[in-house]
């Protein structure tokens, strides 16, 4: 019976324990990093649907986004920080407004609304700072 020696196994032991932390770091370096973005209400939305409309105002801005049956509204703080007051509301047109108020350090929202076939408005505020809209999204 042919020992680990004569079989080339004894040789391969060592290759391998020094080739496995060797493929990891290089593993670790093609992975791409997060870029500067990352972390950002820009990298992914807490909504569903394409972005419809942007209504900026001086403490924050209002997001709309919609899809065939559903229109989405969040409202995001300029500067995200210590919480304060912010609130979105998003209604359709013959339907109750869904509203989210409260006191929040970077958005307020999501509030979604059933908007098949229905125009929308929506309002928000950071700090008693805000915005408001006429029907859209029609």
């Amino acid at each position: 019976m042919p020992t680990d020696t004569q079989n080339g196994r004894r040789g391969r032991r060592p290759l391998a324990r020094v080739l496995a932390p060797l493929l990891v770091a290089l593993a670790l370096l093609l992975i791409p990093a997060p870029g500067p973005g990352a972390g950002t209400a820009d990298a992914a939305s807490v909504c569903q649907g394409r972005p419809t409309k942007t209504y900026r105002f001086a403490t924050g801005e209002l997001r709309l986004y919609k899809t065939r049956h559903y229109a989405c509204a969040v409202t995001v703080a300029k500067r995200p920080g210590a919480a304060r007051p912010m609130s979105v509301s998003l209604q359709p047109r013959g339907g109750r407004p869904a509203v989210k108020a409260g006191r929040f350090g970077r958005q307020a929202g999501p509030v979604t609304v059933h908007a098949l076939n229905r125009c929308v408005r929506a309002a928000a505020s950071v700090s008693g700072r805000g915005t408001s809209t006429g029907w859209i999204l029609c």
